[in-house]
């Protein structure tokens, strides 16, 4: 079946609702699909047996998304797109159905995942990304009593650890990969955005208790069957402890692969975009994350913008610029302060596993030349994931970026990409309700 819509969003985080709004308010029939199954994305996410989101961020959160449902925006949860089959046309899929999206404005507003880096033992069970535990407990993974480590980089670090504490889990220790050098200016330089010294000192004081390592990582986790303890770095000095859990990721990667499916431009690993958040692709616009990592209010202020902008409210959308660029500053900020040191591209041996789809290790990886060679040679990024776990830790560790980007950017049946163009138009149901 096919849709048409004169905006369609493809993402329903923050900056997705956003767009949608804006732009559905304006009068535009406007779509917005996302392949969860309720709007709200990582970081308005519910907890289980809530309606509303996590209450961390219930006030912002609750005002966006009752503007969503009281707004005409078509909503269709629980659809992938993977595909591009004809020009301004997107291809999705859910449970086995097939449905192809015309649209005249495209806002990309895909978000962004975690960066993992291999280490010895990162495959076993109960070594998790941050965010992801962080999402399994509020889908009700019983974590008191529990010990956890949390390592690797960013602000996310902090906000996890508060939550399980929250939920009961005992919080062994937190160890960010930044020198104390690195994230002293940051922090001196936080006054100009009051708004996240509160949020700092909100996490700070909910992990009281919780010792907090600079320049510390982990170099190994052990076990038989699943995770029993770790070794970590810590100022230079290895240190083993025995946990439940280890909690890990190295900040935030873009999700820009249907921006590069699309040709929008790409330069530092986010979508390149003009002042009213356009690609380099005319009618297509990257907002959120996509764009980089920036944080909550950057997203939704360039989703507003973007929504806007699509919408032909030029002047409106202008208003948000003074706002959009201070946040951009201190995205800029946040990127120089929590950027990767090189001691950790020799965490991986040769035997330790970078494509954990297709199980091919680090020394098979690291004697060809490029990421191509590396694929056609050992499989490396053919799996599920389509590189993005082990295609980011390359770049990170070899220096080697993706040639293509080549659909199905997810997994999809082979029924959905044979499917023929719709002949004929017809309605996609609307998963969610009010």
């Amino acid at each position: 079946m096919t849709h048409r819509f004169q905006t369609l969003v493809v993402g329903s985080g923050p900056a997705g609702i956003a767009a949608a709004v804006c732009a559905g308010e304006r009068g535009a029939r406007v779509g917005l699909i996302d392949d969860n199954p309720s709007p709200g994305g990582q970081i308005w996410r519910s907890r289980r047996g809530q309606e509303g989101p996590d209450a961390s961020h219930d006030s912002e959160a609750t005002r966006w998304r009752a503007r969503l449902l009281n707004s005409a925006v078509t909503r269709l949860q629980g659809w992938s797109v993977f595909d591009q089959p004809l020009l301004r046309t997107l291809r999705a899929e859910r449970n086995g159905e097939v449905a192809d999206l015309r649209y005249e404005n495209l806002i990309l507003a895909t978000g962004a995942r975690e960066r993992f880096l291999p280490f010895p033992g990162w495959t076993l069970p109960n070594v998790v990304g941050v965010g992801a535990i962080q999402a399994m407990v509020k889908s009700g993974l019983p974590v008191s009593g529990k010990r956890v480590v949390i390592a690797g980089s960013g602000p996310l670090l902090l906000a996890v650890a508060a939550s399980l504490k929250a939920a009961g889990a005992t919080v062994l220790c937190l160890c960010e990969q930044a020198s104390l050098r690195q994230l002293a200016p940051f922090a001196f330089s936080l006054p100009a955005t009051p708004g996240k010294i509160g949020e700092g000192l909100r996490y700070r004081l909910a992990t009281l208790g919780v010792p907090f390592h600079t320049s510390s990582w982990p170099l190994e986790a052990g076990g038989d069957t699943q995770l029993r303890q770790v070794e970590l770095s810590i100022h230079g000095k290895p240190r083993q402890l025995a946990c439940d859990y280890l909690a890990c990721g190295f900040h935030l990667l873009p999700n820009i692969e249907l921006a590069s499916l699309l040709g929008c431009g790409v330069t530092n690993g986010a979508a390149i975009v003009d002042e009213w958040q356009q690609s380099t692709v005319p009618g297509i616009f990257c907002a959120g994350e996509t764009t980089g990592i920036g944080g909550l209010e950057l997203s939704l202020v360039e989703g507003q913008i973007a929504g806007l902008a699509a919408a032909g409210q030029q002047d409106r959308a202008r208003s948000l610029f003074a706002r959009r660029n201070k946040l951009a500053r201190f995205a800029a900020r946040l990127a120089k302060a929590f950027a990767l040191r090189p001691e950790l591209q020799s965490l991986p041996g040769d035997s330790t596993l970078l494509c954990r789809c297709e199980d091919v290790p680090f020394g098979a990886v690291r004697r060809h030349r490029s990421w191509r060679s590396a694929k056609l040679h050992t499989r490396c990024g053919m799996g599920p994931c389509q590189g993005r776990i082990c295609g980011a830790a390359a770049e990170f560790l070899l220096g080697w970026s993706a040639d293509s980007v080549r659909p199905p950017i997810l997994p999809a049946l082979i029924s959905s990409l044979a499917a023929p163009q719709a002949a004929h138009e017809t309605s996609l149901e609307i998963t969610e309700k009010a």
